[in-house]
């Protein structure tokens, strides 16, 4: 299981541990990662995701995983949330002919 949001594509990144004497030793920053479940309205079912605590906090701000995921770039997500944002783009364009 690789350390990436499947919403953002927030990953590993790497840099320096500098002492006090700049002695440089390699370290890695590892993302806030969180096993989530997040619930789409249009589609009235849950996904179990891996998400960053950046990405939670963008998704309350878009209002919701429908927002956000139509907003997202396809090339950021991972292949699970693209197959969830078809979904939801579908059901929108379902949902706006019957309106």
């Amino acid at each position: 299981m690789s350390r990436r949001c499947e919403l953002t594509g927030k990953s590993v990144m790497t840099g320096n541990n500098v002492s006090h004497a700049q002695n440089k030793t390699r370290r890695r920053f590892l993302p806030n990662l969180t096993h989530v479940t997040l619930h789409s309205d249009l589609l009235k079912q849950g996904f179990r995701l891996r998400v960053s605590a950046a990405a939670l906090r963008t998704l309350d701000r878009r209002g919701g995983l429908d927002a956000f995921l139509l907003k997202a770039k396809d090339d950021v997500l991972s292949d699970r949330a693209l197959k969830i944002k078809r979904a939801v783009s579908k059901a929108s364009a379902a949902s706006a002919a019957e309106a």
